[in-house]
């Protein structure tokens, strides 16, 4: 089957033939996207990260779809049903969906009464059925030619018959599509509450669907999530709604596909069957799987913005960390990370007991001032808000207001203190305590700790555990691998697991880079990389540029700079007089040196070096590695509690965006929960998503408009102040 995904690809992005075909080409080789986008310019023209990775995807889905277009052309021939506009069909189609909905009506399900009513050779009888002259009365005198000791009667061999060709009809392409256009583009969707299960929602988290109807064609991402998660929680009843103009519609449409005039009172009766027995069943299964999969394809783009704000907010590095895992009976675990992020002790403290009370202040005001602690950070789980309450007493009574604490997501911390990696850096701790060392972690470096969890329990989002698993993780494992390389990794300093995103190393080299390293101290250049085992030359040529060694034998080892491009740095280097190894010593003078170096003359001298690679290689050395996430506000930290009874109407707070979903965000401004910034207040021009606007780790000014204290709820407005 011949098809030019080149062409189609670029088309689709509006890119050129040659970029994509190359882009392909290099994917096919083993390249990674990182690896492409940064040191391959030349041979994409330039196109970024985004463009390559959307090239990667839409050629495995072409590639999936033409496999599976040739599978079930196969699977309709071998039962002898494939006809010529059917293959075409099927080779037409550009969707995955499109191809399944043709071959839906052949897949092979248990034999049914018109397979029994085939096998009993009625058939034929079906076939005169359907013909242009047929009439009840000759219908019946075709009947008695098929009557058998199975088939005793003449209405045995009609209702056969007619079973055969109501199959047939549901099997009608044309029809198919009809009725598929007419239910998607006229339907409804109702949803009604069922009342066995009314106390399965017992905080009415589905209360609008208790009694609720929507178009389908207009039906938002986010509400299909939420009908699918309270129907398959029992607690609503879903179906699809057809007016009845539009399934009378239907009706002269499938009669439309038989030929005789004289039968028409048969052929009602026959089309109603093939519709309400075997073609709306299977459209309404594949509408709501399109609806299904639309909604999750948007959900899942929402999760990808949202894990990049949020593992790209700015570290608060060589700061001393007091985490706290709050807790209600077991009490609240402490731990006390150093400025390098080593773990040094833990305790346990309770602070809903008047009694022990004072004994938790004591034990407290002792590590902030053993350890000189700057942050405190508090997880933001069960009993967080009387933690944060004892703690910002703590902070007003003792009058140490240098010290801050911060309100963190412990989304994912009870997974990694389970992970093998949370046992393996912790062996001797309970799962409790490295729940607390993940909390603290998460404020001196979000990146390096959060890539230690799985993606999608990292909780930025909503119904991510109703979305396919594949899809899900394939995606988010993308923002986290763009975010790594992004970054870039310390090679002496990286857990196996943030090692494991970096461009071409996989899990199990990720984990002999660190045991190479326990066994024979820290790598002192990049080309050492080679004597780790199982690293070869391939994933060294993908990895090399985004690791780095600081202070080591070659200071372009710290750089962004590939090792292949060794050689024009010293070429670059030479014409100004100095060394790689000057970088050490006089970086500022040889920076200086460079600002007045004209590029462009070494550029059409070396013109087989490529001109965006020079670029590149000149912008790396001209200024200083910079971290990426330094360009993100940094996190609001806090010495002082706010409570709900301290917001008024009207007041303008400041607060920090924690989540964005379709209909808006949640922002903390420091009160209990979370408040909604719905989408209509997010803006005084129309969005059509909140993420136009805000994403993760924003910190924003937002005005009060509405408090609900019954329920804890707060209302925010930020039209006026955008």
């Amino acid at each position: 089957m011949s098809i030019q995904m080149e062409r189609i690809i670029a088309t689709e992005l509006g890119i050129g033939i040659t970029q994509v075909e190359n882009t392909i080409s290099l994917l096919d080789e083993g390249a990674t996207v990182p690896f492409i986008s940064r040191y391959r310019k030349e041979v994409t023209g330039s196109l970024d990260e985004e463009q390559v990775r959307e090239i990667e995807k839409r050629m495995q889905y072409i590639r999936t779809l033409e496999e599976r277009k040739i599978e079930v052309i196969r699977l309709i021939d071998e039962q002898d049903k494939l006809t010529p506009e059917i293959e075409q069909a099927i080779i037409a189609s550009q969707k995955l969906q499109a191809v399944e909905a043709i071959y839906t009506p052949f897949k092979k399900k248990k034999k049914t009464k018109a397979d029994i009513a085939i096998d009993n050779g009625l058939q034929p009888l079906s076939d005169f059925m359907r013909s242009k002259d047929v009439t009840f009365v000759t219908l019946e005198q075709k009947a008695t030619e098929f009557m058998t000791e199975v088939i005793d009667s003449v209405a045995a061999a009609l209702e056969g018959a007619a079973l055969i060709l109501a199959k047939e009809i549901s099997e009608d392409l044309n029809f198919r599509d009809f009725v598929r256009n007419k239910m998607y583009q006229q339907g409804i969707i109702e949803t009604k509450l069922n009342e066995k299960n009314k106390g399965k929602d017992e905080k009415s988290v589905y209360e609008i669907y208790y009694a609720y109807e929507e178009p389908i064609k207009k039906i938002p991402n986010h509400r299909i999530l939420a009908i699918n998660r309270a129907e398959s929680e029992e607690i609503i009843l879903v179906k699809q709604v057809i007016l009845e103009p539009h399934y009378a519609e239907m009706m002269r449409m499938g009669k439309n596909t038989l030929s005789g005039k004289n039968v028409d009172e048969l052929y009602n009766l026959v089309v109603d069957d093939s519709l309400q027995r075997l073609i709306i069943p299977s459209i309404e299964r594949e509408i709501r799987n399109i609806l299904t999969e639309q909604a999750e394809v948007s959900a899942v783009g929402s999760f990808e913005k949202n894990l990049k704000s949020l593992l790209m907010q700015p570290p608060m590095e060589k700061k001393s960390i007091l985490g706290i895992d709050p807790g209600f009976r077991t009490g609240c675990k402490v731990v006390v990370i150093d400025s390098n992020g080593f773990f040094v002790e833990n305790t346990t403290i309770y602070v809903l007991s008047d009694g022990q009370l004072e004994g938790a202040k004591r034990t407290l005001l002792g590590l902030l001032k053993k350890h000189h602690i700057d942050i405190i950070a508090i997880g933001n789980g069960t009993a967080s808000r009387e933690t944060e309450s004892f703690v910002a007493n703590l902070i007003a009574s003792e009058k140490i207001q240098e010290i801050k604490y911060i309100i963190v997501s412990e989304s994912g911390a009870s997974v990694y203190s389970a992970s093998p990696i949370s046992k393996e850096e912790f062996p001797e701790l309970d799962l409790t305590v490295r729940g607390a060392i993940s909390i603290a972690r998460r404020v001196q470096d979000p990146l390096a700790e959060l890539v230690k969890i799985p993606p999608e329990s990292i909780g930025v989002g909503m119904y991510q555990h109703d979305i396919n698993k594949t899809l899900l993780s394939t995606a988010l494992s993308g923002v986290v691998e763009s975010c790594v390389n992004g970054v870039g990794a310390n090679v002496n300093s990286a857990s196996w697991a943030l090692l494991g995103y970096v461009s071409g190393i996989k899990k199990n080299i990720a984990k002999n880079i660190v045991e190479h390293r326990k066994e024979n101290g820290d790598f002192k250049d990049r080309k050492s990389l080679l004597k780790v085992k199982g690293l070869g030359a391939k994933a060294y040529e993908q990895a090399a540029g985004f690791l780095t060694i600081l202070n080591g034998k070659n200071p372009l080892d710290a750089t962004i700079i590939h090792p292949e491009s060794y050689h024009i740095v010293e070429l670059m280097l030479a014409e100004i007089g100095y060394k790689p190894k000057d970088l050490s010593t006089v970086l500022a003078e040889v920076q200086q040196s460079l600002s007045h170096y004209e590029i462009k003359k070494f550029i059409e001298k070396h013109v087989d070096y490529g001109i965006e690679t020079v670029k590149d290689i000149y912008e790396a050395l001209l200024k200083d590695r910079r971290d990426p996430r330094a360009e993100f506000p940094q996190p609001i930290l806090k010495d002082h509690l706010l409570s709900i009874d301290d917001l008024a109407e009207g007041m303008i707070v400041e607060g920090t965006v924690r989540n964005v979903i379709d209909f808006g965000a949640f922002v903390d401004i420091g009160v209990k929960q979370d408040a909604l910034l719905h989408i209509s207040e997010l803006s005084k021009r129309h969005i059509k998503n909140p993420l136009e606007v805000v994403s993760i780790g924003d910190i924003i000014s937002v005005k009060i408009i509405g408090i609900d204290k019954k329920r804890g709820r707060v209302s925010l407005s930020r039209k006026d102040l955008a």
